[in-house]
């Protein structure tokens, strides 16, 4: 179910991101106050089929954090897989990289996040305006990427709306004390004629940060960031639509927690690991332990990224909207031990996407569209695990959606062509294909079922097909297996809401069978390295995850949430690995005339359904504060003043969703303060 609506959803959300008009009480998430007024169904969020976490407005300024998965966690369904303070990737419903798509206004975000953990997702959170996620399985509009979820981000760096009075601005400063965090952020549209100009810009730094001292050390060696980001774009806008541009710089300096060159002479004999000598059982083993007290290797990112956007109302005869996406983007980063550069990964890369959203035709409404993509990928250095490759992705996919009395029902396809080269003379070609239908009831009251049944399919990547080497990164010596064949998802999806009256609700429950799933199965392992070698086999997804919240008075109410997601291989075979724990939590938010204030906490229980190899995760208990006021400084300007605390109580937690998980647990007590105003 998740796959039709919420690619609905995405794919009308990026068009008219600054249309979209987001709660504006502090702490609340309710989706009723959300209304999408782009194409193609001008749906109010809540009407879709599947639930949709949104972010924006104070609660998003508040709980921005230096990546996107510390910025989403402990929303219902979605974790992170924490790779120190540089980088974290979303996890959604327990799934992760490859399979979680993340897209800025629309269009992938093109860099190496998708090869590892330690890999940083190239966006900056400062400067969002509101994000979107998808849970489920959202393959059909935006592929095989999003076969387990999509994170849409929206900017403000391409100006889609000529400012009131001809310009408007933020600006934004923070400190942390956790990991001494300094940041300033600002930005700029200014409007003349038809056209408006968007600058905008953050400079972030921060040290390693502290944890708790049941860790051992005072804080996790190797968790600084330090990142600025430019953005500067313009825009003709006119009554029908706008075409705009914008170029965007970052750069970014962060340290691998946990990274070790005590196994750089492991090597796979077979499916076992050689780590010097004969044998694990060998007392003779080579490794050079004298690196203890090397620096920490650190990555060094520079990312450029040209974007194209376009919309346009009434393009053609038959038509109502027609929306373009083009992004090109030259990521490279370095990765550093000492003074030399250890491995060099390059993507150049870039992507197309036309939308046609046609005018009813027998009572159907329905978008069409092509998208394209390519990507020039390479690793040269001493973790080269990877081959130099192209792999280039052509889709059409295809949604109609119709009212049938209270049922509202949709069918949606995508066929896609894939195809990687690479330099060792290989070539491999994919032709997945996914289908999808939904219908959502609206009872009476505020009350409505939604089901989704779908088939998605994802072609195999380069790693998952070619890799063969070690990653000290995260501890692994990876094998890919070149005759893997394309995985297929089939799920249901059931979600029950209610939006209206003191008590809303909206609850959801899924399960996604896979043919042929692939992940990494870890063959060996010598003390904290792995053998690892991507697999297929049959699998399984089934959870719950939602949000009850009662509106006490006015202006004071009180939440419930959690999640809860298993995902084991059939037949027996065992547990999958690296996911989440079940969590269940409780919040209170209030506003008292220019204060605002959230208490939050909940519980994650202890994961002990592991994988082979795994060790289980303890259970922690998280307690987090928000408090803020808002001063209004004028007829258009206003500012506030807020504090948000996370880990109250200084709990050492640890991350099952992490690859390193014993070497960098979560941050310990901290406390952001932040002034932000806008005119």
């Amino acid at each position: 179910m998740t796959i039709r609506f919420f690619l609905l959803s995405a794919t009308s959300l990026p068009a008219l991101a600054p249309e979209i008009a987001f709660a504006a009480q502090a702490g609340s998430n309710a989706t009723a106050d959300i209304v999408i007024t782009a194409a193609p169904l001008d749906l109010n969020a809540d009407e879709m089929a599947t639930p949709v976490i949104t972010l924006s407005g104070r609660d998003l300024v508040h709980r921005r954090q230096a990546t996107i998965g510390e910025t989403l966690a402990g929303q219902p369904g979605i974790n992170f897989d924490n790779f120190g303070g540089g980088a974290s990737r979303p996890v959604i419903r327990g799934q992760t990289a490859p399979r979680v798509q993340s897209l800025s206004d629309g269009a992938n975000i093109q860099d190496a996040s998708v090869i590892s953990p330690d890999h940083a997702v190239t966006t900056e959170p400062l400067l969002l305006r509101g994000i979107e996620v998808l849970r489920g399985p959202a393959a059909l509009l935006y592929g095989g990427g999003a076969i387990g979820g999509a994170v849409n981000l929206l900017d403000e760096k391409v100006p889609t709306a000529l400012p009131e009075g001809g310009i408007a601005g933020v600006a934004e400063g923070r400190i942390g004390t956790g990991d001494d965090e300094r940041s300033l952020v600002g930005g700029l549209t200014a409007g003349v004629g038809p056209f408006a100009v968007r600058v905008e810009g953050v400079h972030r730094s921060s040290d390693d940060y502290r944890v708790p001292r049941g860790f051992g050390e005072k804080r996790v060696d190797g968790s600084y960031n330090d990142t600025s980001t430019f953005s500067a774009g313009g825009s003709w806008i006119g009554e029908g639509g706008y075409l705009g541009v914008a170029y965007t710089r970052q750069r970014s300096e962060y340290g691998l927690p946990g990274h070790s060159h005590d196994y750089e002479s492991c090597h796979p004999h077979g499916s076992s690991l050689h780590c010097g000598g004969h044998g694990h059982a060998d007392e003779d083993h080579d490794h050079d332990h004298d690196h203890e007290h090397d620096e920490v290797p650190f990555v060094k990112l520079r990312s450029e990224r040209f974007d194209i956007r376009s919309e346009y109302r009434d393009p053609l005869p038959g038509f109502e909207k027609i929306r373009f996406r083009m992004a090109f983007t030259d990521y490279v980063h370095d990765e550093i031990e000492g003074d030399e550069i250890a491995t060099t990964f390059r993507n150049k890369a870039r992507d197309i996407r036309l939308e046609l959203t046609h005018k009813p035709i027998a009572g159907l409404r329905g978008v069409l569209g092509v998208q394209h993509s390519q990507s020039d990928f390479s690793a040269l250095g001493e973790e080269a695990f990877l081959p130099e490759s192209d792999t280039t992705n052509t889709a059409l996919f295809l949604m109609e959606t119709a009212q049938l009395g209270p049922v509202r029902v949709e069918l949606a396809a995508r066929q896609e062509w894939q195809r990687i080269e690479t330099t060792l003379g290989r070539k491999v070609s994919h032709r997945p294909f996914s289908i999808s239908g939904a219908a959502v009831w609206d009872i009476s009251d505020g009350y409505s079922v939604a089901l989704s049944l779908a088939r998605s399919q994802r072609a195999p990547n380069t790693q998952e097909l070619y890799a063969r080497g070690i990653h000290l990164a995260t501890n692994t010596y990876e094998l890919g297996t070149a005759t893997l064949g394309k995985e297929t998802g089939k799920s249901i999806d059931l979600t029950f809401r209610k939006v209206a009256g003191k008590t809303t609700f909206t609850l959801g429950a899924y399960h996604q069978d896979f043919d042929d799933y692939i992940f990494a199965d870890t063959l060996d392992q010598y003390e904290d390295f792995r053998l690892i070698r991507y697999t297929a086999a049959d699998a399984s997804f089934t959870g719950v995850d939602g949000e009850i919240r009662h509106q006490l008075t006015t202006d004071f109410a009180v939440s419930a949430f959690g999640d809860y997601v298993r995902a084991k291989l059939d037949n027996g075979l065992g547990n999958l690995p690296r996911i989440p724990a079940g969590r269940l939590g409780a919040r209170a938010d209030g506003r008292w005339g220019a204060f605002s204030g959230e208490l939050e906490y909940y519980h994650v229980f202890e994961q002990d359904r592991i994988a082979a190899f795994e060790t289980r995760t303890p259970g922690y208990d998280m307690i987090n504060a928000t408090f803020a006021y808002q001063l209004r400084l004028g007829a258009k300007a206003d500012a506030e003043l807020f504090v948000r605390a996370t880990n109250l109580t200084n709990e050492l937690a640890f991350n099952h969703a992490s690859f390193i998980k014993t070497a960098s647990p979560l941050r310990g007590r901290n406390l952001v303060v932040g002034l932000r105003t806008q005119f």
